[in-house]
């Protein structure tokens, strides 16, 4: 691994395949957040929204964007995240988090990232200030 203070600009961290989304999944992330809408563990709830079944929380595919950044936690934190949410994410899906180098600032990096289902779709594009100590 290595360090991000070495990084330049338009290289990446090494990404991270998420296991494929399972509804016990978003069952334990709903308890976490708080976040009972039906949509995210009962099939029927969702097709009735007009959804075409069960579709993950954004908040726990921007949460697990920051998984990113883990192995880096003794060289600083992130300081900042902005995201979008591009797209849905459904049972079984297979999301792979990326992350590139945009810019150096002194002490903080900006990288822009993305979360990727199995079909190569953002659903979920950013950014995250990471703050070097």
């Amino acid at each position: 691994m290595s360090k991000l203070a070495n990084l330049q600009v338009g290289q990446s961290i090494d990404s991270i395949e998420l296991a494929p989304v399972s509804r016990m999944d978003l069952i334990k992330y709903s308890g976490a957040s708080g976040d009972f809408n039906p949509i995210h563990t009962i099939d029927d709830a969702a097709k009735k929204a007009g959804l075409p079944g069960i579709i993950a929380h954004g908040m726990w595919t921007m949460g697990n964007l920051a998984k990113l950044f883990t192995p880096y936690h003794e060289e600083g934190f992130v300081k900042d995240y902005s995201i979008r949410f591009a797209g849905m994410v459904f049972i079984d899906d297979v999301v792979t988090l990326k992350a590139e180098l945009a810019e150096k600032n002194d002490d903080v990096l900006g990288f822009n990232v993305v979360a990727e289902n199995q079909d190569g779709k953002a659903v979920i594009k950013g950014t995250i200030n990471f703050k070097l100590v």
